[in-house]
Order: C-alpha cells, then structure tokens, then sequence
C-alpha cells in the first residue's frame, strides 16, 4: 500500500507517523534519555518519548522545505541502558544540585557522575560515526544539553572544519558547572576545549549568562560571534528586519554546519516545562526563518541535535519540539 502523507499517523508507525525502515532513511535520529545534571527543573530524559507520541500530529508538508518526509526519516528505539543510567546518576548528582554545587567532599560521587557523561558521549560519538559513514545526516533528540558532545565530535571530525549554529538562551560556557564536567550548561566550553575542528560558533537567542562566559567569549575573537537576544530586540525595534539579522548570523557560518538546538531558546510560552525557562526569546515563526535563512544561504548541514524537550502536564512542550525537530529533518540536502 502506497503511503499517503495527509493521512492520520497509524499506531505502530515510525516518527511522523512514516512508514521507513532505517535502510530506507536518509536521517536517522538517536533518542538520547539523559538528563543526569539538569540544575533547575529535571524530566528532559522523557523528551524523546513525548516528541514521538506528538509527532503524530505534525502534517508533512512545509511550505519553505517541502516534502521533507521523502528524505526518509527513522527514530532509533530508545537504548535502555543509557535511560537506566540517566535514573542512577541522576540520584547522585541530585543531593549535590541541591547544596548548591560539590564540594570537596563528593569527588568520589562526582567522578561517578562524569563517567557517566563519558559513558553517554562515547554512546553517541560511535553512533553518529556509523550513520555519517553510511551517508545519512544524523539527528541527536536529548535529553538535556550535554548529550551531544559526542555526536558534535563525530560530524567534525567527518567533516574537517565545523561551524556550530548554537541556538539557545544560554552560552553553556560554564567550566563544569555545580562541580560536573559534562554539565548541561558546560556544552559550548567543553566542545571548544575539545573538539578542534569547530572552527566558528555562531549562538543565536542568547540572554541569560554569566559575566565569566560573556568574557570567555569573548577572549575566543572571530572563533565565537554571540547574538544577543535584546541587541536583535532593539534593533528591531529601530527598524531593522529580523530577516536581515538572521542572514546575517548564519553568513558567519562556514561552509559545513552543526544545528544545536536548545528548546529554551524560545519564548517560554512555546517551552514552559523546559528545564531553565527564561523571559524573552524567539517566537515559533522567528525560529522557522532562522533555518530557512541557514537553508537558503547554501551552507550545508551535517547534523543536529534538539534538546532540553521537557514534558509536562499536557503535550504542548512535545508538541512544539515535534515540530522543530521536523523542520530540522528537513535541513540537510
């Protein structure tokens, strides 16, 4: 039976409601249930999950990307060993959260933890490999923030040279933030630390910071350009047109590009169970202009990741992460 993509997503089908086999997928998404150090609101581990159930109801076309559902788009099933280990160190890292960080005594419980993060980047560092090798765009679905260090890894070192389109409220320039080297908000420092072969992060949305990773930053020159969130706010409102900001941002890019996409960069409104929320942000339509500009601009995408998807009462948090996660499918090509 031919696939009908206006049709209702039928029970048991792949992501999206689609028919495709991981052979016949051009991208295949990890699922990755972590969320061991999220420090202000937790439960990001369930994202996956929820993401899958509300993409039933997200429709196939895209007026700016087209029939992204011919690409063929397959979800990994969920690894359980990577959630039972989410669960165990979340334990261990939950006392020393709320104390307000480590201290000198938990070095014991917080190398615990840190292999942990190891344990998770070494997971999606092997697995994003194989999929760039068999000539598929990999997709990341966290979790939280820390997850894809690995797979950043994977695609810069396929790629050679790697730009990072950091969309998110926060820089993630933390140095093992409450004391955990593979931190949620230690995401940016540890890739620029560690992966070499990220040559420019260009960060979009971004308005709740420290001043320690506003100068870090800034002591990085052109390899780092930090749009802030309230300097496109005001420009806009002196008459500059958002799409001229945003063609402008993704001209920093080079010529290869890695999407890492925090949920929070939005207005709250669109993501209130994430797990650090912040005042301001894009809207919906504001984040799908973003992406057309990167489309349009002739870069091309490696990879992605969506992250910080938190579910709540409702499905509206995976309702909305179910739709920028499509638009990221659609990325590539």
């Amino acid at each position: 039976m031919s696939f009908d993509p206006d049709a209702a997503g039928k029970p048991g089908s792949g992501i999206f409601g689609l028919p495709h086999t991981r052979p016949q997928a051009g991208v295949v998404l990890l699922p990755v249930p972590f969320d061991a150090t999220t420090s202000y609101g937790n439960g990001t581990a369930g994202g996956p999950a929820a993401i899958y159930d509300a993409s039933m109801q997200v429709d196939l076309y895209d007026r700016r990307l087209g029939r992204i559902y011919e690409r063929g788009i397959f979800l990994e099933p969920e690894n359980e060993r990577i959630a039972a280990l989410s669960a165990s160190t979340r334990k261990l890292s939950a006392p020393i959260i709320e104390q307000g960080g480590a201290e000198d005594s938990d070095a014991p419980t917080v190398a615990r933890i840190d292999s942990a993060g190891e344990q998770v980047n070494a997971f999606t560092y092997k697995h994003t490999k194989k999929v760039l090798a068999e000539g598929k765009m990999p997709g990341l679905v966290g979790g939280d923030h820390s997850t894809p260090l690995g797979a950043i890894r994977a695609c810069a070192e396929a790629s050679g040279s790697l730009g990072i389109l950091h969309i998110d409220a926060h820089m993630d320039f933390r140095d093992a933030y409450e004391g955990f080297r593979f931190s949620h908000a230690s995401i940016m420092l540890n890739v620029l630390r560690t992966v070499p072969q990220v040559v420019k992060l260009v960060q979009v949305g971004i308005r709740d910071f420290g001043e320690g990773e506003m100068d870090f930053g800034i002591e990085q020159g052109k390899r780092v350009h930090t749009y802030y969130d309230d300097q496109w706010a005001e420009a806009m409102a002196n008459g500059t047109a958002f799409t001229e900001l945003v063609r402008a941002a993704v001209a920093q890019l080079p010529e290869r590009v890695y999407i890492s996409f925090d949920i929070d960069a939005l207005d709250p409104s669109l993501c209130p169970h994430t797990g650090t929320p912040v005042p301001g942000g894009m809207s919906f339509s504001q984040a799908t202009l973003l992406l057309d500009a990167l489309k349009q601009c002739g870069k091309k995408v490696v990879g992605f990741d969506l992250v910080e998807v938190c579910p709540g009462e409702d499905e509206w948090d995976a309702n909305v992460g179910a739709r920028v996660l499509y638009k990221l499918c659609g990325m590539g090509g």
